[in-house]
């Protein structure tokens, strides 16, 4: 008896992966916890360990295609305990095909799974498979299945943008809406030139005496934008095929200048103390402590305790209010040369400079080494980019969609500065924020930014390093 693998949720907001490589093959053998395949999201690539031991008998899904959470990817007989396990479940045990097919509410739509079909025709075959008993068969339409089966996420889209559900057709398993599916069509109507209108279609059931009365609605007119163009290719020029990863980037910092109002601002601030404590201690640190001691650490920790002053830059934007953060689990962004990954420091305002140092240092290496995990991307409430380490001296960041702000900071340079009516040479940082301007407003950005400049500025080349 065939047991499902599906695709899991790699972090929190994440409701769809890629199938970047399988790892196995039809047919393989598979040990519990061994890695199947591996999976791209928008926060992280991460192999996807086997939640049984036993054989592949097929592949469902192949390699680049993305699908919702939930998604049936592979089929696998299990072996030995874990096949008395698929027959009796236990709590947390996952059920077979059949055992969810028995508990599947009645609203469910069962899929064909005929090899011959096309992924659309399926779709189609699966919205008309049920019949409703009422009389009306398999006159269910697929409005009715993307509505009932949407995710809130696609829900809240959908009315933060004024958007009919039933104007879309659906990607994801069994006609679902997704959420890519809506901010497609989204961009579809901001970007689409104007005199090109086409009427929607409508679908309405023949009328019957025994189907509910429905209200009648106008069709609405959107504009379609047409099938992108392809640039043209001249002799010598070189085409890169997008990675899963610069895909997810692409869709991501898209829909964050999309749907978020970015305002940004900046203000300078005198390292010079700072530089020369780092200059002081950096060996010691080293040998003592087995990291690296860089300006990040004092970064992070300032910008933690101005969260603690200005909380509204640690929030979410949450349609009809917003959501004001607890916990200060702050991202650091990493440059990876061909793409950029922000892991997380979850509770970073528990932790000192040591502890700051420490976590960066991991997260970091492991970064570069491919060895984050989903819990290493997730639950991030703000953002530190760190572009003055490339020689940045200005940067206007994109904000990491939700959050509500982030912060970069430039490289240290020095200057020539006025100093109590004189010109003395300082070292001088560039910090800038790009914040959401429906959430706050630049005063509140500001002070968050002076709180940030004071603790840096506070430094003296005898402080103390917790």
């Amino acid at each position: 008896m065939a047991t499902p693998v599906t695709m899991p949720q790699l972090g929190e907001s994440v409701t769809e992966g890629t199938i970047a490589r399988w790892l196995k093959a039809e047919g393989d053998e598979v040990e519990k916890d061994e890695p199947l395949c591996e999976v791209d999201t928008d926060k992280v690539s991460a192999e996807l360990p086997s939640p049984f031991a036993g054989k592949i008998e097929k592949l469902l899904v192949s390699e680049g295609d993305t699908v919702d959470v939930g998604t049936e990817i592979a089929l696998m007989a299990l072996d030995g305990a874990g096949a008395a396990a698929d027959q009796e479940p236990s709590d947390g045990e996952t059920p077979t095909r059949e055992d969810a097919a028995a508990e599947a509410p009645t609203e469910e739509f069962p899929v064909a799974e005929t090899e011959a079909q096309p992924d659309g025709e399926k779709r189609r075959a699966a919205a008309g498979a049920r019949s409703s008993g009422d009389g009306r068969g398999e006159i269910e339409s697929a409005e009715t299945l993307r509505l009932t089966r949407s995710s809130p996420v696609v829900r809240r889209l959908a009315e933060e943008h004024d958007v009919d559900l039933a104007e879309i057709s659906g990607t994801g398993v069994g006609g679902r809406v997704t959420k890519k599916d809506i901010e497609g069509y989204v961009e579809q109507q901001e970007y689409a030139p104007p005199g090109l209108k086409e009427e929607r279609e409508t679908f309405a059931p023949p009328e019957e005496e025994t189907a509910p009365a429905r209200e009648e609605r106008a069709p609405r007119e959107f504009e379609r934008e047409p099938a992108p163009e392809r640039v043209e290719v001249h002799e010598g020029d070189r085409v890169v095929d997008l990675t899963s990863i610069r895909r997810a980037i692409a869709n991501r910092m898209a829909a964050s200048k999309r749907e978020i109002p970015h305002a940004w601002t900046m203000v300078e601030v005198d390292v010079t103390g700072l530089v020369a404590l780092r200059e002081r201690v950096k060996e010691e640190f080293v040998e003592r402590e087995g990291v690296k001691l860089t300006y990040l650490p004092f970064i992070v920790k300032a910008v933690v305790e101005g969260l603690k002053e200005h909380s509204v830059l640690n929030s979410v934007w949450d349609g009809d209010r917003i959501v004001l953060r607890k916990r200060i689990n702050v991202g650091v962004a990493v440059d990876l040369e061909d793409a950029l990954i922000v892991p997380v420091i979850p509770g970073a305002d528990e932790l000192n400079i040591l502890g700051l140092a420490r976590k960066i240092d991991d997260l970091v290496r492991r970064a570069r080494s491919g060895q984050l995990g989903p819990a290493d991307v997730a639950g991030g409430t703000f953002t530190v980019n760190n572009p003055g380490a490339l020689g940045s001296v200005v940067s206007v960041p994109i904000i990491n969609h939700p959050q509500a702000a982030i912060l970069s900071a430039d490289a240290i340079v020095k200057r020539p500065v006025a100093v109590d009516e004189a010109i003395a040479v300082r070292s001088i940082m560039n910090l800038e924020v790009s914040f959401d301007h429906r959430v706050l407003d630049g005063g509140v950005a500001l002070r968050f930014l002076n709180a940030v400049k004071r603790r840096l500025e506070d430094y003296t080349v005898e402080s103390e390093i917790g």
